[in-house]
């Protein structure tokens, strides 16, 4: 049976081997789309599924090595690599990049199938992992500025007399606004709260300081 909820994208210039990967996985009930060069593969509408890219390393338009650079900042599937002409100092660049394996031409099925599982794995958890993060950039985005103000000094390690100090506020109204800071983003303690500004690349711009200037 075709499994529908995910998807295998094959980039190779040679149509043979296409045709063979996407005989292979569809033995495996898995369901491919193939492209002879990176180019297609980049203009083509691709369906928003859990999704793994096996990806050749010499392509008529550029090197399979250079185009993984090119979209590491973007959001892309994890990548295969396939290749007839391996070696060591590649191999190692494709994996120190992210690359879940290196696999040079003749491979076994099973060994391509286990990479193939291993990156479908892996996009699942990348997905999950971006879906928390967004939602929690929606609960930052939910804080008013001042809020925000006082999330980045109260993570920053500054004490609520300190925070507010810097604010030019009552400790009460500090502390209204920090205890608001906790509900919106659903942290259950200030070490959680840390973790969440990190998570979202939040400055740390003080650090905690003895009244005393000690």
């Amino acid at each position: 049976m075709m499994k529908n909820d995910r998807v295998v994208f094959i980039v190779d210039d040679d149509e043979r081997i296409r045709e063979a990967l996407a005989e292979l996985l569809e033995s495996h009930g898995m369901r491919s789309v193939a492209f002879g060069s990176a180019g297609d593969y980049v203009e083509a509408d691709k369906p928003d599924l859990l999704a793994c890219l096996i990806l050749d390393v010499e392509l008529p338009d550029i090197n399979g090595l250079e185009f993984q650079r090119q979209i590491a900042e973007g959001e892309h599937p994890p990548i295969v690599f396939i290749t007839g002409h391996g070696d060591v100092p590649s191999s190692v660049r494709a994996i120190k990049d992210g690359a879940v394996d290196f696999l040079t031409k003749p491979f076994s099925d099973a060994d391509l199938m286990t990479a193939v599982q291993t990156a479908l794995d892996q996009d699942r958890q990348d997905r999950s992992t971006r879906a928390e993060l967004g939602a929690l950039r929606r609960r930052y985005l939910d804080l008013t500025p001042r809020e925000r103000e006082v999330l980045t000094l109260v993570v920053s390690g500054l004490l609520n007399k300190q925070a507010a100090t810097e604010l030019g506020i009552s400790e009460v109204t500090l502390e209204v606004h920090r205890r608001n800071i906790m509900q919106k983003m659903a942290a259950a303690s200030l070490a959680d709260l840390v973790r969440m500004a990190e998570r979202l690349k939040i400055p740390v711009t003080h650090s905690r300081r003895n009244p005393g200037g000690n």
